[in-house]
């Protein structure tokens, strides 16, 4: 495994690697689901590159960066073992030269939800992907489901700019009692840990629901309040049940939609999601 720290050493090792090249962005703090990811790409393709880049322009509260946990060391062994190629960790000045003057910002699909929640993070998420995927020359590019509209912005983003690497959804990786596996979920104190469950088992709550044959987008936004509300450490951002393309709100769920959540346990702020199928109608 190689790990390279500048642009110019990047181009030198992929110079000589095969094609094709699977690139999985990541901020480092490495866990099961990013294991996933790689484990997918060394399936997929010739060459594995792994990116381990804490992106400050993604972070709408400075203080968020400062405290997002990082352990490169830990991080490098965990390529070495799922067979990682190529690492690169730059730091920030590699990544945005002086002088760097540049934003790529998305539409409609980067407004609500998320985008409403955490005003730039996305033009922030678009403009590192889209040079990390200019660097590798990515053919695809590994990403998980929880942050399924990250995904959909990144799509949007390569699509737009005719850029060709393929953006694969990777289904979203859970720890046994359902939590979502997330670098965030470091810092819930041993109570937070305990009830962050809530999440998952409000999303599977209203995906039952939706199974028999509810399709108010109310009714099954209604669905995951309540659940939410027995838990007293949750505090809700928002609750969702969204047109999977456009995540615009649904007032009815006639097709292929998704229910997600942000909730926050004290200081950390944790999302997930679940797709919902179209099936048979009661509503």
């Amino acid at each position: 495994m190689r790990v390279v720290r500048t642009r110019s050493g990047l181009r030198d090792a992929l110079a000589t690697a095969p094609r094709t090249f699977g690139l999985v962005p990541t901020m480092g703090w490495l866990h099961d689901g990013h294991r996933t990811l790689m484990r997918r790409a060394r399936d997929d393709d010739a060459t594995t590159v792994v990116s381990i880049f804490v992106n400050p322009r993604q972070f709408n509260v400075a203080a968020d960066f400062t405290k997002y946990p990082r352990a490169e060391a830990s991080d490098l062994a965990i390529c070495e073992a799922e067979g990682v190629d190529i690492v690169f960790a730059p730091d920030v000045e590699e990544v945005y030269p002086p002088g760097f003057d540049t934003v790529v910002s998305v539409g409609g699909v980067s407004r609500p939800l998320e985008g409403a929640a955490r005003p730039g993070h996305f033009d922030g998420v678009a403009t590192v992907v889209a040079i990390l995927f200019d660097l590798v020359g990515a053919d695809r590019a590994y990403f998980g489901q929880k942050d399924a509209q990250q995904v959909r912005v990144i799509r949007q983003m390569a699509r737009d700019l005719a850029i060709p690497t393929e953006v694969v959804a990777c289904p979203t990786v859970r720890e046994p009692d359902g939590l979502a596996m997330s670098s965030r979920n470091v810092h819930l104190t041993a109570e937070q840990r305990t009830a962050a469950p809530v999440l998952h088992q409000a999303l599977v709550a209203a995906r039952e629901r939706h199974g028999a044959g509810e399709r108010s987008g109310d009714a099954l936004r209604a669905v995951m309040r309540d659940v939410l509300a027995r838990e007293p450490l949750a505090e809700v951002e928002y609750v969702s049940v969204a047109d999977e393309v456009t995540f615009t709100e649904l007032e009815r769920v006639d097709g292929p939609a998704l229910l997600s959540l942000a909730v926050r346990f004290g200081t950390t702020r944790l999302i997930d999601n679940e797709p919902l199928v179209v099936g048979p109608t009661t509503t």
